[in-house]
C-alpha cells in the first residue's frame, strides 16, 4: 500500500511540473523591420511582439530605438491591452538608416506600478539605405495631392535627395 501511495504522489508531482510555465517570458519578438514610406518621405522601425502569457492590466511596452542619426535613443511607450495577441511598436521617424548596419532595439514590459516584467533586445538591419527615399514628401494633405515643392508647375521635379547624414 505504501509503495502505491508513493508512486501516485510521484506521478502527481510529474504531472503538476509539466503544467508549469517553462519560461518567464511574457512575449517574444515576432518580427522587426525598417519601414520606408516614400510617399511621405518617412522611415520608421516596426517591431512586433507575440504574447506568450497573460500580461497584467495597465502594463506598457517601453521601446528604445537606436537613433541612426546619432544622439540619444528614440523612446516610445505603447499601452498593452489584455486582449492583444500581438503588440506592435513603431518608432518616431528616423533619418540616416544605412544598409546592412545593425541597429539596436531594447524593449521593456513594465507593469502599472513601474516594475519591469521582461526585457528584450534585438537588432534591426535594413536591406537598403535611406538614400532611396526622397528628401521631401511626394504627397501632401488628406487627399495625397502632389507636393508642389517636388512637382513644380513648370513640369520639373525636385526630390531633394542630397545626403545630410553624418559619415560613419
Amino acid at each position: 500500500m505504501k509503495a502505491g501511495w508513493i508512486a501516485a504522489l510521484a506521478t502527481a508531482i510529474v504531472v503538476l511540473a509539466g503544467c508549469q510555465r517553462q519560461t518567464d517570458n511574457l512575449v517574444e519578438f515576432g518580427g522587426h523591420v525598417f519601414v520606408f514610406n516614400y510617399r511621405v518621405a518617412v522611415a520608421t522601425y516596426l517591431v512586433t511582439l507575440n504574447k506568450k502569457a497573460p500580461i497584467p492590466d495597465g502594463s506598457v511596452a517601453i521601446a528604445e530605438f537606436e537613433n541612426p542619426s546619432g544622439g540619444d535613443p528614440l523612446v516610445t511607450n505603447e499601452k498593452i491591452y489584455p486582449f492583444w495577441d500581438k503588440i506592435t511598436i513603431q518608432s518616431p521617424a528616423v533619418h540616416c538608416v544605412k544598409k546592412d548596419r545593425p541597429y539596436v532595439v531594447n524593449v521593456r514590459l513594465v507593469d502599472a506600478g513601474g516594475k519591469t516584467l521582461q526585457s528584450l533586445q534585438t537588432k534591426v538591419i535594413s536591406s537598403v539605405d535611406q538614400s532611396v527615399m526622397p528628401g521631401k514628401p511626394l504627397v501632401v494633405g488628406p487627399f495625397y495631392n502632389k507636393n508642389p515643392e517636388v512637382f513644380k508647375a513648370d513640369g520639373t521635379t525636385d526630390y531633394d535627395t542630397k545626403d545630410t547624414c553624418p559619415s560613419t
